[in-house]
């Protein structure tokens, strides 16, 4: 059997997260490892699951061109309808909180409908959403716009997840997975440095309704071209089993303890960098650092940066080293941590008449901002051993709502503590260290027995490939 092409030289260690599918319970006959690395049973690659991957991701990378263009256009968004910094950061956390309450609805989804017919609704709506918000004339429509646009955005990253796992030897789950993440973060730094432009060259609903364009692209591509996996890898058929069967997914993947230490390891690694580029970076570098708009954009534009480089080197280490993912993690969330207090703390402590931070500790923070999300992602790949194929939809979209439920707390909490102390960043972003601090305890409460769990279904899977020869 072919090992799938195009996505590096994965290793095809048995113990990696390659192994999700054959030693999750798939009921596949036989899970021995072929000498390529793959399971049997294993979609191929190859070329043509490149071009189709590519499809799904470019709806995904157009939903997070949307989903931060707010992050550019927030002082704008302040401006245009008259709104403080609490109303301002209702936004994002009403995006948020559409595309958090929408992860599990949204697995279910994908389990029973498939890939293609999930992220053709998703691109609709969001587009809807981001053509909305263009022609908005008061902060009532410009918040349900977001709504919307929360409600598509919150329909396609999990589609693509499975849509990788439908198509790719499950050796490379990590790598492909990172490399999602790594096309979420380009459609960020493009509206990054294109919708900030826009904005200022050819205004608000020009600027906004002009990238609403790229929504009925992808849309027009991904009905033409996409299919949910290759000929002859038909999953089983998924009948109608109403409100109890739904009950017993979303109880059957919350049991897994990969499964609730991926959603942890979700919510404590992505919400810093999140809440730095969905809303908060562009006014701390402007109003609380005295940068200009276009020094505050090349930050952030680090940022970005930096998450892709760290993307792909995280997985290519996960893919080798099934180890690594828990010193990783901690890794992360420590580094970030350290970083955020000692930019905090500079204008305390130091005794330069400049209270602004110095621009080389806004490089390294921006920079260690960038690991974040490539550390979330790892959570995917504790969630994803856990389960069987039927229920990877189902624990993704747990796995999901952390990061997104984490950031829309510190987004309110910011938001409120900033109207409160009177514009005091220091202050308001201090809320980030009690948010990490939960999800490190949580993690560490839990990965003893994710670990017990994933060592007795790879005995299990080793016991199913003993074949005894005939007398």
């Amino acid at each position: 059997m072919k090992s799938g092409g195009g996505f590096g030289n994965g290793s095809g260690n048995a113990g990696g997260s390659g192994r999700s599918e054959g030693s999750g319970g798939s009921g596949r006959s036989g899970n021995s490892v072929s000498p390529a690395g793959t399971l049997p049973g294993d979609p191929p690659g190859g070329r043509r699951a490149v071009a189709v991957w590519c499809i799904g991701v470019s709806v995904y990378f157009v939903a997070v061109i949307f989903r931060t263009s707010l992050g550019v256009a927030g002082l704008d968004a302040a401006e245009r309808f008259h709104v403080g910094a609490s109303a301002l950061s209702t936004f994002s956390i009403l995006q948020l909180l559409v595309y958090a309450g929408m992860q599990i609805p949204v697995g279910l989804l994908v389990d029973r409908l498939g890939t293609k017919k999930v992220l053709a609704m998703g691109a609709v709506l969001f587009t809807a959403g981001q053509l909305g918000f263009a022609f908005s004339q008061s902060y009532g429509m410009a918040l349900a716009s977001r709504g919307l646009l929360g409600c598509g955005d919150a329909m396609t990253f999990i589609s693509v997840l499975r849509l990788g796992t439908r198509w790719f030897p499950a050796r490379r789950g990590p790598l492909v997975a990172q490399l999602a993440g790594l096309a979420g973060m380009a459609g960020n730094l493009v509206s990054t440095l294109v919708i900030a432009r826009l904005l200022h060259g050819v205004g608000w609903t020009a600027a906004f309704a002009g990238s609403a364009l790229a929504g009925a692209v992808v849309l027009v591509l991904l009905v033409l071209f996409l299919k949910d996996h290759p000929e002859g890898h038909e999953p089983e058929p998924f009948p109608h089993q109403g409100a109890a069967y739904v009950r017993r997914q979303i109880a059957a993947s919350w049991r897994e303890p990969g499964t609730r230490l991926g959603m942890w390891v979700h919510f404590t690694t992505q919400f810093p960098a999140m809440v730095f580029l969905l809303l908060w970076g562009l006014p701390f570098l402007v109003q609380a650092q005295g940068l200009s708009r276009a020094t505050a954009g090349e930050l952030l534009t680090l940022v970005v940066l930096s998450n892709m480089v760290v993307g792909l080197v995280y997985g290519q280490i996960v893919a080798r080293h099934h180890a690594a993912r828990l010193p990783l993690v901690l890794g992360t969330v420590a580094t970030t941590a350290v970083a955020w207090a000692v930019t905090l703390l500079y204008p305390v402590l130091s005794t330069a008449p400049d209270p602004h931070v110095p621009m080389w500790l806004l490089v390294v923070l921006c920079t260690v901002l960038g690991s974040c999300g490539p550390a979330s992602m790892i959570g995917f790949d504790f969630a994803r051993p856990a389960n069987p194929p039927e229920r990877q939809g189902t624990a993704s979209g747990i796995t999901n709502m952390g990061g997104f439920v984490a950031s829309m707390t510190t987004l309110l909490a910011v938001g409120v503590l900033l109207d409160a102390t009177g514009d005091n960043y220091g202050v308001a972003f201090s809320v980030m260290f009690l948010l990490q601090g939960v999800g490190v305890s949580q993690i560490l409460r839990l990965r003893r027995r994710a670990a017990r769990r994933e060592r007795e279904r790879v005995v299990a899977s080793r016991v199913e490939t003993v074949h005894v020869p005939a007398v």
